[in-house]
């Protein structure tokens, strides 16, 4: 049984967040209270929207001017953090309270060199001199498992992985040994064997320092990993909160037991034998090369894709799995011609006499950026169609009823993307795929950024629409929980090379590749459930 008996490092109390006016609702955090002590690991889990986030910025103190004065307490080594001056909060960040962003790309600045992003911290804080600034970083490095960090320190962040990113973060964020760690959703975007490396990181950092840390998600399978109490958020209140056997194993909340429900599961939902239809895309040898630069006037090659051949029928969804650099966006994207392979074809059977743009549609990860932000949504779904010769007024009517079909209203054709949620964004992405009246839907990492509520919804959708259009799909996902909803057939990329494929029930059953049983062994709470 979890026992802590240590004071809270953060403390807090009955704390009330306003929203500005015109918000969904009257507060973003409504008296919420909850504490982390030394040596602790507390969740804090929620969808968007739930005030996890705020919550943290809050303690931070890195809130927008637009939002009122918050009420209550944050508790800080006997500090009310909410009384602090600008001036304190600026010593406390970074020296007693550390913080990883959950997109490394966007914390981290592109100009400025790891190196010096990860030191900034010490010359801010600290009066030290350029050496010992220099040993502090690149041990900070090597601790949290970056590579011969005396090379890294001079690199910038877009020649770094976003594995290594993230490391880099908890570089800075830890460099100054604080009391408290806030991590807010650091390991969403990425892969399972990363991921499940970054949470290690995070723990035995924890252990050895004896940190408290507040950490901000939404996965379920990260808190049975890595939480010893956890807290659950819903629409700015705390639903529920206890140890986490206990709210994972017996959850008091109708809305734990929701989330809970919501996770995905390594078993195959789909039928063993689909009836399928007939041959709808054919992939021969397709493989990708790059020409890098390489020191002055030089280049080398880098193989972004080995030959890869592979069939899909109407009807059928298969799976692309692997790790962020496997290879299988840059499948995805020769086969849709966003790219063009070095060698090897995509060709799909003759006799519908549509163009190839129309008989293949991609939905890509992040709606929000694949949606022109200046263009309402009826304006994106019609644009296709009307490309190839579709009257204005039957791309209306057809958008009309796509919205209706992925159950958003229609009458908000009219409105532009940022005032829809993330997963309606996603749905929009899906009508405008099928606005083209596809034989194939391509789905990029189509539901790796959702809450996993919303990512049930929105695979449920995708299932839908192709029983009722006999959609061929490939389907493009780090995530086996994901992949095994919603698809027939599997293929696992390790290194541009497809090293396994079959059937779901096959391949996570009795996985014949090391590089898939890794894969599997690395799912966030597989093993927490295991040995429950």
């Amino acid at each position: 049984m979890y026992m802590n008996a240590l004071p809270p490092v953060i403390d807090i109390r009955n704390l009330t967040v306003p929203l500005p006016l015109g918000g969904d609702r009257r507060n973003a955090v409504e008296d919420v209270s909850f504490s982390a002590s030394q040596g602790e690991i507390v969740c804090v889990v929620g969808e968007s929207g739930s005030g996890k986030s705020v919550t943290a910025q809050t303690i931070m103190g890195l809130m927008p001017k637009t939002f009122a004065r918050p009420s209550g307490a944050i508790m800080f080594n006997g500090e009310d953090l909410l009384q602090a001056s600008p001036q304190r909060m600026r010593a406390l960040r970074g020296a007693e309270i550390g913080m990883i962003f959950q997109e490394p790309m966007t914390a981290l600045n592109p100009v400025h060199t790891i190196g010096a992003q990860i030191d900034e911290v010490l010359r801010t804080h600290l009066s030290l001199s350029p050496a010992e600034r220099f040993a502090r970083v690149v041990k900070a490095m090597e601790e949290v498992g970056l590579p011969d960090p005396h090379r890294l320190y001079h690199t910038y962040p877009h020649q770094l992985s976003g594995g290594q990113r993230q490391r880099v973060l908890i570089a800075a964020a830890l460099i100054l040994e604080p009391r408290l760690l806030i991590a807010d959703e650091p390991t969403t975007a990425l892969d399972v064997t990363t991921q499940a490396q970054i949470l290690k990181q995070i723990r035995d950092l924890q252990r050895s320092r004896g940190m408290g840390v507040l950490f901000i998600t939404h996965d379920i399978g990260v808190v049975a990993e890595i939480a010893d109490r956890v807290i659950v958020m819903k629409s700015g209140k705390v639903v529920e909160s206890g140890i986490t056997s206990s709210i994972l194993t017996a959850p008091e909340a109708d809305y734990t037991r929701m989330l809970i429900a919501a996770v995905p599961t390594l078993e195959a939902a789909r039928p063993p034998e689909p009836a399928l239809g007939p041959l709808a895309l054919t992939v021969k040898d397709i493989a990708k090369t790059y020409n890098v630069r390489s020191g002055i006037g030089g280049t080398r090659e880098v193989v972004a894709l080995k030959p890869t051949s592979l069939t899909l029928r109407r009807g059928e969804t298969v799976g692309v799995i692997g790790e962020s650099g496997s290879g299988k966006s840059t499948l995805a994207r020769c086969i849709t011609r966003l790219i063009e392979p070095t060698a090897g074809e995509a060709q799909m059977p003759d006799g519908s006499g549509k163009p190839l743009r129309r008989r293949l549609q991609i939905v890509f990860q992040d709606p929000y950026r694949s949606l022109n932000p200046r263009r309402t949504v009826g304006q994106s779904i019609i644009e296709g169609p009307m490309n190839f010769g579709v009257s204005k007024a039957a791309a209306w009517e057809k958008a009309r009823e796509l919205m209706a079909l992925v159950g958003l209203d229609p009458a908000a054709l009219n409105r532009y993307p940022h005032q829809f949620s993330g997963g309606q964004r996603q749905r929009i992405s899906i009508a405008r795929a099928l606005a083209m009246e596809p034989e194939i839907l391509v789905a990029d990492e189509a539901v790796s950024a959702l809450d996993v509520s919303v990512q049930a919804q929105v695979l449920k959708l995708i299932d839908d629409v192709q029983k009722r259009f006999n959609l061929a799909i490939l389907f493009i996902t780090h995530d086996l929980r994901v992949a095994a909803q919603i698809c027939d057939r599997i293929l696992v990329m390790h290194r541009g090379e497809l090293v396994e494929e079959g059937s779901v029930r096959a391949v996570f059953a009795s996985p014949s590749h090391d590089y898939t049983r890794r894969l599997l062994d690395s799912i966030p709470g597989r093993q927490a459930a295991a040995t429950a």
